[in-house]
């Protein structure tokens, strides 16, 4: 009998898991609770892999060797109750194209915030540097599915705390540790360490080949760093402090240090502006410089990389009032980001679904920066009990248009308005991107 792999979720990871364990051999079986994309099934179609969607049939599953589970799913679902009850093993997409990636490399990004920004510039260095690679994971395609069907050498990949959850082989080559704010409490039992612990992973498999990049100036991993045995080689980053082997900025100088490797340039030559993205941009020259890649090189890429679409992204001017779309800012640490870079009198627009959020964080940046909010969410009272002695002004909307053309009453010339909600967006929206197109098709109607 053919080992049987159950797959649960059938979105980018589900199907790239389907189509890599068929490919190896494996009896595939995807569930789905809801309907696939009209493009997944055709490719599980075209590749003959048995699937079910609107449902999960217990008996198709529970007789699995080995379960996928898709990220998304919490472990409090009662069937992963099941399984995990029927004693079946549970991995993560990154687990199997892990098992399966031959003698290829991977650059493994995790943190809070900043981790798209900082793969798609890794990416970007490896790119200009003439590398052969493929980006993946949480940024776009599936780890799996590249594994399956364009194998590459470098695996540039984007790692969700919730991809680590239920990895057991799986060792990232370098591992890129940007931050630990506290972010999704709502899966890890409201436990703020559970989370931590869970982000830590990224190295745990990890030997005296590997490297280990990580902010020197987060306590939370300083701390949690204190407590561990680890086998890896640490290069920290930070602003505080010259490091001796790693990246640190003073002044207006970004300097790395990799083995032989020296790296210096000023943070005027950065295409990323801001305080965060100048930790983003350390971190993606030490990880670029960690797989030899030259220095001319790391300097070109980190000048000429174009800021990513839903983060802190300049939409229009419009009679004087700046509109920028964070939409990306699904929690409060990356809106606290956004906020700090903002240098005009700012309107927010902030609001979603809440993930267990503590605004106290903003409170201090509100009050300095924010003359307005604009409240774009189903459920607002949380936002409004947080801020009605701090912003003079909160109005609420229920979409997009509205909150725009609200925000744009409220601003003055001179002022921005920033889309930055702190929260996801499923109240109202299909994802984050979707929030954030509706927001710049409302401004270009202005």
């Amino acid at each position: 009998m053919a080992y049987r792999l159950v797959i649960l979720g059938g979105g980018e990871s589900g199907v790239g898991a389907a189509l890599l364990g068929k490919q190896q051999g494996y009896d595939v079986f995807l569930s789905d609770g809801g309907s696939l994309k009209q493009a997944y099934r055709d490719k599980l179609q075209a590749n003959g892999i048995a699937f079910e969607e609107g449902k999960h049939t217990a008996e198709l599953i529970l007789n699995a060797d080995e379960v996928m589970k898709s990220p998304g799913i919490p472990e409090k679902n009662e069937l992963v109750k099941a399984i995990r009850a029927n004693g079946i093993p549970v991995i993560s997409e990154i687990e199997l194209a892990y098992r399966f990636k031959g003698e290829s490399k991977i650059i493994a990004i995790t943190g809070s915030n900043g981790k798209t920004t900082t793969t798609s510039l890794i990416y970007h260095i490896c790119k200009t540097a003439g590398l052969d690679c493929a980006l993946v994971g949480n940024i776009g395609y599936s780890f799996a599915g590249q594994v399956a069907e364009d194998p590459k050498p470098l695996y540039v990949a984007e790692i969700s705390s919730f991809q680590l959850d239920d990895i057991k082989t799986f060792r990232a080559d370098v591992a890129v540790l940007l931050n630990i704010t506290e972010d999704h409490l709502d899966r890890y039992d409201y436990k703020f360490e559970n989370y931590v612990h869970s982000k830590f992973r990224v190295i745990e498999n990890q030997t005296s080949s590997d490297y280990f990049i990580y902010c020197a100036d987060d306590e939370v991993i300083t701390k949690q760093l204190s407590l561990l045995t680890t086998h890896t080689n640490p290069l920290p980053f930070s602003m505080k402090q010259e490091i001796k082997s790693g990246g640190y900025i003073k002044g207006d100088k970004m300097m790395i240090r990799v083995q032989e490797e020296r790296v210096s340039m000023s943070i005027y030559d950065f295409a990323l502006k801001g305080k965060h993205n100048g930790y983003n941009t350390m971190a993606a020259g030490i990880a670029a410089a960690t797989i030899g890649i030259r220095k001319e090189k790391i300097r070109e890429a980190v000048n000429n990389f174009h800021a990513l679409e839903h983060r802190m992204e300049f939409v229009a001017m419009v009679r004087g009032v700046e509109f920028v779309n964070d939409s990306k800012a699904t929690n409060v640490n990356s809106t606290w980001y956004a906020l700090e870079s903002m240098s005009k009198p700012t309107v927010l627009i902030l609001g979603g679904v809440d993930k267990g959020n503590d605004y106290e964080l903003l409170t201090d940046l509100a009050k300095e920066k924010v003359k307005a909010i604009v409240c774009l969410g189903t459920d607002n009272s949380k936002i409004i009990a947080a801020f009605k002695d701090v912003v003079p002004v909160i109005v609420e909307t229920d979409n997009a248009k509205k909150a725009v053309n609200a925000a744009f009453k409220l601003a003055e010339k001179g002022d921005a308005v920033l889309l930055s909600p702190a929260c996801a967006s499923f109240d109202l929206f299909k994802n984050y991107e979707d929030r954030g197109t509706q927001f710049k098709n409302a401004v270009k109607e202005l």
